[in-house]
Protein backbone atom coordinates (compact mmCIF):
# COMPACT_ATOMS: atom_id res chain seq x y z
CA UNK A 1 0.00 0.00 0.00
CA UNK A 2 1.11 3.58 -0.21
CA UNK A 3 2.87 4.69 2.93
CA UNK A 4 1.20 7.27 5.13
CA UNK A 5 2.97 10.11 3.39
CA UNK A 6 1.84 8.90 -0.02
CA UNK A 7 -1.69 8.37 1.19
CA UNK A 8 -1.75 11.95 2.40
CA UNK A 9 -0.60 12.99 -1.06
CA UNK A 10 -3.53 11.16 -2.59
CA UNK A 11 -5.81 13.62 -0.83
CA UNK A 12 -3.89 16.67 -1.97
CA UNK A 13 -3.35 15.93 -5.64
CA UNK A 14 -4.91 19.25 -6.55
CA UNK A 15 -1.90 20.97 -4.99
CA UNK A 16 0.67 18.97 -6.95
CA UNK A 17 1.41 20.52 -10.29
CA UNK A 18 2.67 18.18 -13.00
CA UNK A 19 4.70 20.81 -14.73
CA UNK A 20 3.24 23.40 -17.04
CA UNK A 21 0.04 24.23 -18.83
CA UNK A 22 1.10 23.38 -22.37
CA UNK A 23 -1.74 22.12 -24.50
CA UNK A 24 -1.83 18.65 -25.97
CA UNK A 25 -1.71 20.05 -29.47
CA UNK A 26 1.44 22.01 -28.70
CA UNK A 27 3.14 18.96 -27.24
CA UNK A 28 2.30 16.79 -30.18
CA UNK A 29 3.52 19.46 -32.56
CA UNK A 30 6.82 19.52 -30.69
CA UNK A 31 7.27 15.83 -31.49
CA UNK A 32 7.00 16.38 -35.22
CA UNK A 33 3.87 16.91 -37.26
CA UNK A 34 4.12 13.72 -39.25
CA UNK A 35 4.90 11.05 -36.70
CA UNK A 36 4.02 12.34 -33.22
CA UNK A 37 0.72 10.52 -32.91
CA UNK A 38 1.70 7.42 -34.85
CA UNK A 39 2.24 4.24 -32.81
CA UNK A 40 5.33 2.19 -33.43
CA UNK A 41 4.98 -0.53 -36.04
CA UNK A 42 3.06 -3.53 -34.73
CA UNK A 43 4.73 -6.86 -34.25
CA UNK A 44 2.23 -8.81 -36.32
CA UNK A 45 0.59 -10.39 -33.30
CA UNK A 46 -2.88 -9.33 -34.35
CA UNK A 47 -5.50 -7.65 -32.15
CA UNK A 48 -4.63 -7.31 -28.45
CA UNK A 49 -6.87 -6.78 -25.45
CA UNK A 50 -6.64 -6.84 -21.67
CA UNK A 51 -9.34 -6.16 -19.09
CA UNK A 52 -7.89 -4.18 -16.21
CA UNK A 53 -9.09 -3.77 -12.64
CA UNK A 54 -11.32 -0.82 -13.49
CA UNK A 55 -13.28 -3.33 -15.54
CA UNK A 56 -12.06 -1.56 -18.67
CA UNK A 57 -11.31 -3.70 -21.71
CA UNK A 58 -8.23 -2.13 -23.23
CA UNK A 59 -7.87 -2.94 -26.91
CA UNK A 60 -5.31 -2.30 -29.65
CA UNK A 61 -4.89 -3.38 -33.25
CA UNK A 62 -1.61 -5.07 -32.29
CA UNK A 63 0.20 -6.05 -29.12
CA UNK A 64 1.70 -2.89 -27.57
CA UNK A 65 5.46 -2.70 -27.90
CA UNK A 66 6.05 0.74 -26.36
CA UNK A 67 5.04 0.59 -22.70
CA UNK A 68 5.33 3.41 -20.17
CA UNK A 69 4.79 2.50 -16.52
CA UNK A 70 5.25 3.49 -12.91
CA UNK A 71 8.81 2.45 -12.08
CA UNK A 72 7.81 -0.39 -9.75
CA UNK A 73 5.36 -1.69 -12.35
CA UNK A 74 8.03 -1.59 -15.06
CA UNK A 75 10.37 -3.55 -12.79
CA UNK A 76 7.67 -6.15 -12.12
CA UNK A 77 6.94 -6.57 -15.83
CA UNK A 78 10.66 -7.06 -16.45
CA UNK A 79 10.73 -9.71 -13.71
CA UNK A 80 8.04 -11.52 -15.68
CA UNK A 81 10.10 -11.43 -18.86
CA UNK A 82 9.46 -8.18 -20.69
CA UNK A 83 12.43 -6.10 -21.77
CA UNK A 84 12.61 -3.66 -24.65
CA UNK A 85 8.85 -3.10 -24.50
CA UNK A 86 9.38 -0.76 -21.53
CA UNK A 87 10.46 2.60 -22.97
CA UNK A 88 9.55 5.05 -20.21
CA UNK A 89 8.91 5.22 -16.47
CA UNK A 90 7.64 7.63 -13.83
CA UNK A 91 8.06 7.60 -10.07
CA UNK A 92 11.17 7.19 -7.93
CA UNK A 93 13.75 5.76 -10.34
CA UNK A 94 17.11 7.31 -9.49
CA UNK A 95 18.54 8.36 -6.16
CA UNK A 96 20.29 11.70 -5.68
CA UNK A 97 23.65 10.04 -6.34
CA UNK A 98 22.44 8.69 -9.68
CA UNK A 99 22.13 5.07 -8.61
CA UNK A 100 18.92 3.15 -9.20
CA UNK A 101 16.18 3.41 -6.61
CA UNK A 102 15.30 0.02 -5.06
CA UNK A 103 11.85 0.37 -6.64
CA UNK A 104 13.54 -0.03 -10.05
CA UNK A 105 14.57 -3.63 -9.42
CA UNK A 106 16.35 -5.00 -12.51
CA UNK A 107 15.15 -2.14 -14.70
CA UNK A 108 17.94 -0.57 -16.76
CA UNK A 109 17.37 2.99 -15.59
CA UNK A 110 19.81 4.34 -18.19
CA UNK A 111 17.90 2.65 -21.01
CA UNK A 112 14.47 4.23 -20.43
CA UNK A 113 13.07 7.75 -20.50
CA UNK A 114 12.35 9.00 -16.97
CA UNK A 115 9.24 11.19 -17.11
CA UNK A 116 9.39 12.13 -13.44
CA UNK A 117 11.42 11.02 -10.45
CA UNK A 118 9.17 12.14 -7.59
CA UNK A 119 5.48 12.44 -6.77
CA UNK A 120 3.79 15.06 -8.95
CA UNK A 121 6.37 14.94 -11.74
CA UNK A 122 5.23 13.61 -15.11
CA UNK A 123 6.60 15.25 -18.24
CA UNK A 124 3.80 15.34 -20.76
CA UNK A 125 6.17 16.49 -23.48
CA UNK A 126 8.54 13.53 -22.94
CA UNK A 127 5.59 11.15 -22.76
CA UNK A 128 4.17 12.34 -26.08
CA UNK A 129 7.61 12.10 -27.70
CA UNK A 130 7.86 8.41 -26.72
CA UNK A 131 4.85 7.57 -28.93
CA UNK A 132 3.46 5.36 -26.13
CA UNK A 133 1.20 2.45 -26.92
CA UNK A 134 0.30 1.56 -23.32
CA UNK A 135 0.41 3.24 -19.90
CA UNK A 136 0.42 0.97 -16.82
CA UNK A 137 0.26 1.81 -13.13
CA UNK A 138 -1.11 0.78 -9.73
CA UNK A 139 -4.60 1.66 -8.52
CA UNK A 140 -4.89 2.07 -4.75
CA UNK A 141 -8.34 3.65 -4.94
CA UNK A 142 -10.99 3.34 -7.66
CA UNK A 143 -9.92 5.18 -10.83
CA UNK A 144 -6.92 6.77 -9.07
CA UNK A 145 -3.89 6.14 -11.28
CA UNK A 146 -0.79 5.98 -9.10
CA UNK A 147 1.70 8.79 -9.84
CA UNK A 148 -0.34 10.04 -12.81
CA UNK A 149 -1.14 13.62 -11.71
CA UNK A 150 -4.84 14.45 -11.66
CA UNK A 151 -4.04 17.94 -12.91
CA UNK A 152 -2.68 16.67 -16.22
CA UNK A 153 -4.26 13.26 -16.70
CA UNK A 154 -6.81 14.74 -19.12
CA UNK A 155 -3.86 15.44 -21.42
CA UNK A 156 -1.93 12.25 -20.58
CA UNK A 157 -4.61 9.59 -21.00
CA UNK A 158 -5.67 10.38 -24.59
CA UNK A 159 -2.15 9.63 -25.84
CA UNK A 160 -2.32 5.86 -25.23
CA UNK A 161 -4.57 3.19 -23.70
CA UNK A 162 -4.05 2.72 -19.96
CA UNK A 163 -4.13 -0.28 -17.64
CA UNK A 164 -4.66 0.00 -13.88
CA UNK A 165 -4.11 -2.89 -11.46
CA UNK A 166 -5.63 -2.89 -7.96
CA UNK A 167 -2.96 -2.76 -5.27
CA UNK A 168 -4.99 -2.23 -2.09
CA UNK A 169 -7.59 -4.19 -0.11
CA UNK A 170 -6.49 -7.46 -1.71
CA UNK A 171 -3.63 -9.74 -0.64
CA UNK A 172 -0.28 -9.17 -2.33
CA UNK A 173 -0.58 -12.33 -4.43
CA UNK A 174 -3.50 -10.81 -6.37
CA UNK A 175 -1.64 -7.89 -8.01
CA UNK A 176 1.32 -10.21 -8.63
CA UNK A 177 -0.97 -12.56 -10.55
CA UNK A 178 -2.53 -9.66 -12.45
CA UNK A 179 0.82 -8.20 -13.50
CA UNK A 180 1.91 -11.68 -14.56
CA UNK A 181 -1.19 -11.96 -16.75
CA UNK A 182 -0.54 -8.53 -18.25
CA UNK A 183 3.08 -9.38 -18.97
CA UNK A 184 2.03 -12.62 -20.64
CA UNK A 185 -0.47 -10.75 -22.82
CA UNK A 186 2.39 -8.46 -23.87
CA UNK A 187 4.53 -11.40 -24.97
CA UNK A 188 6.27 -12.62 -21.81
CA UNK A 189 6.88 -16.34 -21.35
CA UNK A 190 5.76 -17.21 -17.84
CA UNK A 191 7.27 -20.69 -18.19
CA UNK A 192 10.77 -19.22 -18.58
CA UNK A 193 13.26 -20.30 -15.92
CA UNK A 194 13.66 -16.74 -14.62
CA UNK A 195 9.95 -16.59 -13.86
CA UNK A 196 9.55 -20.09 -12.44
CA UNK A 197 12.63 -19.62 -10.27
CA UNK A 198 11.10 -16.42 -8.92
CA UNK A 199 7.84 -18.22 -8.13
CA UNK A 200 9.68 -21.05 -6.37
CA UNK A 201 11.64 -18.56 -4.28
CA UNK A 202 8.43 -16.69 -3.39
CA UNK A 203 6.65 -19.87 -2.32
CA UNK A 204 9.61 -20.94 -0.21
CA UNK A 205 9.79 -17.52 1.41
CA UNK A 206 6.07 -17.57 2.21
CA UNK A 207 6.51 -20.94 3.89
CA UNK A 208 9.50 -19.56 5.81
CA UNK A 209 7.24 -16.84 7.24
CA UNK A 210 4.67 -19.44 8.30
CA UNK A 211 7.35 -21.50 10.00
CA UNK A 212 8.90 -18.46 11.71
CA UNK A 213 5.53 -17.55 13.20
CA UNK A 214 5.07 -21.11 14.46
CA UNK A 215 8.59 -21.25 15.88
CA UNK A 216 8.31 -17.88 17.61
CA UNK A 217 4.65 -17.34 18.48
CA UNK A 218 3.19 -14.18 19.94
CA UNK A 219 5.41 -11.65 18.16
CA UNK A 220 3.40 -8.46 17.58
CA UNK A 221 4.40 -6.60 14.42
CA UNK A 222 3.72 -2.94 13.62
CA UNK A 223 4.19 -1.45 10.15
CA UNK A 224 4.78 2.29 10.26
CA UNK A 225 6.15 5.38 8.59
CA UNK A 226 7.69 8.46 10.16
CA UNK A 227 7.51 12.12 9.21
CA UNK A 228 8.81 15.16 11.10
CA UNK A 229 5.43 15.81 12.71
CA UNK A 230 3.53 12.52 12.71
CA UNK A 231 3.94 8.79 13.21
CA UNK A 232 1.77 6.70 10.89
CA UNK A 233 0.64 3.15 11.74
CA UNK A 234 -0.44 1.24 8.64
CA UNK A 235 -3.58 -0.84 8.35
CA UNK A 236 -3.18 -4.54 7.40
CA UNK A 237 -6.81 -4.63 6.28
CA UNK A 238 -5.98 -2.29 3.39
CA UNK A 239 -2.26 -2.66 2.72
CA UNK A 240 -1.86 -5.53 0.26
CA UNK A 241 1.47 -6.82 1.56
CA UNK A 242 0.45 -6.57 5.22
CA UNK A 243 -2.80 -8.34 4.38
CA UNK A 244 -0.80 -11.21 2.90
CA UNK A 245 1.58 -11.28 5.86
CA UNK A 246 -1.48 -11.65 8.11
CA UNK A 247 -2.72 -14.54 5.96
CA UNK A 248 0.62 -16.23 6.62
CA UNK A 249 -0.04 -15.94 10.36
CA UNK A 250 1.81 -12.74 11.26
CA UNK A 251 0.16 -10.85 14.13
CA UNK A 252 0.05 -7.26 12.85
CA UNK A 253 -1.11 -4.19 14.78
CA UNK A 254 -4.47 -2.93 13.52
CA UNK A 255 -4.85 0.84 14.00
CA UNK A 256 -8.14 1.95 15.51
CA UNK A 257 -8.63 5.59 14.46
CA UNK A 258 -8.20 5.57 10.71
CA UNK A 259 -7.77 8.53 8.40
CA UNK A 260 -9.68 8.94 5.12
CA UNK A 261 -9.00 5.94 2.91
CA UNK A 262 -8.37 3.73 5.95
CA UNK A 263 -4.68 3.34 5.08
CA UNK A 264 -3.27 4.38 8.44
CA UNK A 265 -3.70 6.06 11.79
CA UNK A 266 -1.78 9.30 12.19
CA UNK A 267 -0.34 9.71 15.68
CA UNK A 268 1.43 12.64 17.21
CA UNK A 269 4.95 11.72 18.26
CA UNK A 270 3.83 12.08 21.87
CA UNK A 271 1.43 9.17 21.22
CA UNK A 272 3.86 6.98 19.27
CA UNK A 273 3.69 4.29 21.95
CA UNK A 274 -0.07 3.79 21.61
CA UNK A 275 0.23 0.30 20.10
CA UNK A 276 2.50 -2.27 21.80
CA UNK A 277 4.79 -4.04 19.34
CA UNK A 278 7.72 -6.43 19.50
CA UNK A 279 8.89 -5.86 15.93
CA UNK A 280 8.62 -2.69 13.87
CA UNK A 281 8.53 -2.64 10.07
CA UNK A 282 9.71 0.85 9.11
CA UNK A 283 9.01 2.35 5.71
CA UNK A 284 12.39 2.37 3.99
CA UNK A 285 11.71 4.75 1.11
CA UNK A 286 13.35 8.13 0.66
CA UNK A 287 9.96 9.80 1.22
CA UNK A 288 9.95 8.69 4.88
CA UNK A 289 12.26 9.27 7.82
CA UNK A 290 14.61 6.38 8.50
CA UNK A 291 15.68 4.96 11.85
CA UNK A 292 18.80 7.14 11.93
CA UNK A 293 16.61 10.19 11.32
CA UNK A 294 14.30 9.28 14.19
CA UNK A 295 16.93 9.20 16.93
CA UNK A 296 16.00 12.78 17.82
CA UNK A 297 12.45 11.68 18.66
CA UNK A 298 12.41 10.70 22.38
CA UNK A 299 9.20 8.69 22.06
CA UNK A 300 10.69 6.69 19.19
CA UNK A 301 13.72 5.87 21.28
CA UNK A 302 11.44 4.71 24.10
CA UNK A 303 9.52 2.16 22.01
CA UNK A 304 10.33 -1.34 23.30
CA UNK A 305 11.05 -2.67 19.80
CA UNK A 306 13.47 0.20 19.15
CA UNK A 307 15.21 -0.35 22.47
CA UNK A 308 15.60 -4.03 21.56
CA UNK A 309 16.91 -3.14 18.09
CA UNK A 310 13.98 -4.98 16.54
CA UNK A 311 13.32 -2.62 13.63
CA UNK A 312 13.28 -4.01 10.10
CA UNK A 313 13.08 -2.11 6.78
CA UNK A 314 9.70 -2.22 5.05
CA UNK A 315 9.00 -1.74 1.34
CA UNK A 316 5.70 0.08 1.68
CA UNK A 317 5.07 -0.13 -2.09
CA UNK A 318 6.22 -3.64 -3.01
CA UNK A 319 7.42 -4.72 -6.42
CA UNK A 320 4.50 -6.88 -7.47
CA UNK A 321 6.31 -9.85 -8.95
CA UNK A 322 7.40 -13.12 -7.40
CA UNK A 323 11.07 -12.19 -7.74
CA UNK A 324 10.47 -8.71 -6.36
CA UNK A 325 8.38 -9.78 -3.37
CA UNK A 326 10.28 -12.91 -2.31
CA UNK A 327 13.04 -10.92 -0.54
CA UNK A 328 10.39 -9.06 1.49
CA UNK A 329 9.08 -12.36 2.81
CA UNK A 330 12.58 -13.70 3.45
CA UNK A 331 13.49 -10.60 5.46
CA UNK A 332 10.24 -10.78 7.40
CA UNK A 333 10.80 -14.44 8.25
CA UNK A 334 14.29 -13.65 9.55
CA UNK A 335 13.07 -10.68 11.59
CA UNK A 336 10.30 -12.72 13.22
CA UNK A 337 12.60 -15.66 13.98
CA UNK A 338 15.09 -13.36 15.66
CA UNK A 339 12.60 -11.20 17.57
CA UNK A 340 11.94 -11.45 21.29
CA UNK A 341 8.79 -10.50 23.18
CA UNK A 342 9.39 -7.00 24.51
CA UNK A 343 5.95 -5.34 24.55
Amino acid sequence: MPDALSARRLSRRGLLAAGGAATLATLLAACGKDDAAKPAAGNGSGPWSFTDDRGTKVEAAARPTRVVAFTGVAAALIDFGLDKQVVGVFGETKRADGTADPQAGDLNVEGVEILGNVWGEFSLEKYAALRPELLVTHMYDPDALWYVPDESKAKILPLAPSVAITTARVPMTKPIERYAALAESLGADLSAKKVTDGKARFDAAAEAVRQAVKANPGIKVMACSGSPDLFYVSNPKVSTDLMYFAELGVDIVIPTKLEAGDYFEALSWESAGKFPADLILLDNRSTALQAKDLTAKPTWQQLPAVKANQVSPWDAVPRFSYAGSAPLLENLATAIRNAKKVS
